[in-house]
């Protein structure tokens, strides 16, 4: 890996371009071009993420980008590709919708919808139906009031 490196940083010296300009060309951390450079594997990213840094290096500076990545996967010590791979479908199973959440959300809605008409049924049954006798004086009573002040009128 460290003769691979310095064959791309002499490949970069040799055209006169500063690892500040390919570092802002690529938009490839300083640190990992630098790496890359040093032949220090372990300081890289690792798995596609080593390939996209050298295939974008390769590309700024104009270099056949099928032989850096060839002399980049024979520089390279063997890498077990099965872990970034693991990875990958852990990934893709976290984001799938699991049906339980799907079935909590209908739970929640049908609750809403329960209070929502007890709400509504408690404002129709008080306040736009309100039972007779409830909340006015009872008829018998208005009568009674009527008779009393007309006594006292009289």
């Amino acid at each position: 890996m460290q003769e691979f490196g310095a064959s791309l940083r002499a490949e970069r010296e040799r055209l006169g371009v500063p690892i500040d300009a390919v570092c802002e060309g690529t938009k490839v951390s300083l640190r990992y071009l630098q790496a890359l450079e040093q032949g220090a594997f372990p300081e890289l990213p690792g798995g596609v993420f080593n390939r996209g840094i050298v295939q974008s290096y390769c590309r700024y500076l104009g270099l056949d980008e099928d032989v850096w990545m060839e002399r980049y996967v024979a520089a390279q010590p063997s890498v077990d590709e099965t872990d970034f791979t693991q990875f990958a479908e852990a990934v893709k199973r976290n984001r799938l919708p699991s049906e339980p959440l799907v079935r909590n959300r209908w739970w929640g809605v049908l609750a809403m919808l329960l209070a929502f008409l007890a709400i509504a049924f408690a404002i129709w049954h008080y306040v736009i139906h309100p039972r007779p006798g409830h909340g006015t004086a009872a008829p018998d009573a208005n009568a009674a009031l009527a008779g009393a002040v007309s006594i006292l009128k009289a």
